[in-house]
């Protein structure tokens, strides 16, 4: 019974996360959109006239701080968004693309992370909450020789059919990430 709820939230936030991208994407022509606040930024290069480019400037930069201050426009550097990408792995979520401006992003195919908790279901499956927030479930029935624990090192890596979790050293395991 506990773990409805747990699924409920998660469909509901796919859906959600889907929506969004499917709306995105009706929005935008093929190339990507440019949100109306970093386009009317954009065309004030446009302005021939010295002292009305400056005052489009300077309209156009006002309005993208306070854009940014409200969380209506987030301004991301290239670290930033491979770090997202990183906290990302083991998810499929389409707005991702957004990050993958300017460059082509780096194949993320593992992580390791440090354990921060880790126990057994009632099922006898390890759930294992690495230091970056994730959580990942053991999908198969395999033993492990020796129980991971808060420090334990885990390496989590792309599959053919999924994904494999090895912790310190052992033999890996099926795995699918739940957060």
């Amino acid at each position: 019974m506990t773990q409805f709820p747990k699924r409920l939230k998660l469909t509901a936030l796919g859906l959600a996360t889907l929506a969004l991208a499917g709306a995105a994407n009706a929005a935008e022509p093929k190339a990507a959109a440019r949100t109306a606040v970093f386009q009317n930024l954009m065309d004030c290069k446009g302005k021939t006239e010295a002292a009305e480019r400056l005052a489009c400037y300077d309209a156009a930069v006002a309005t993208l701080d306070v854009a940014e201050q409200k969380g209506d426009i987030v301004v991301v550097d290239r670290d930033q968004a491979r770090a997202a990408r990183k906290q990302a792995f083991g998810f499929t979520l389409p707005s991702l693309a957004m990050f993958e401006r300017g460059e082509k992003p780096e194949e993320l195919d593992r992580v390791t992370s440090k354990v921060t908790k880790a126990y057994q279901g009632g099922d006898r499956k390890w759930v294992v909450e690495l230091e970056d927030g994730a959580v990942w479930i053991q999908n198969d029935s395999e033993i492990l020789a020796r129980a991971p624990k808060a420090g334990s090192t885990a390496e989590i890596r792309k599959a053919t059919m999924g994904f494999f979790m090895n912790l310190d050293g052992q033999r890996a395991v099926r795995a699918r990430r739940v957060k």
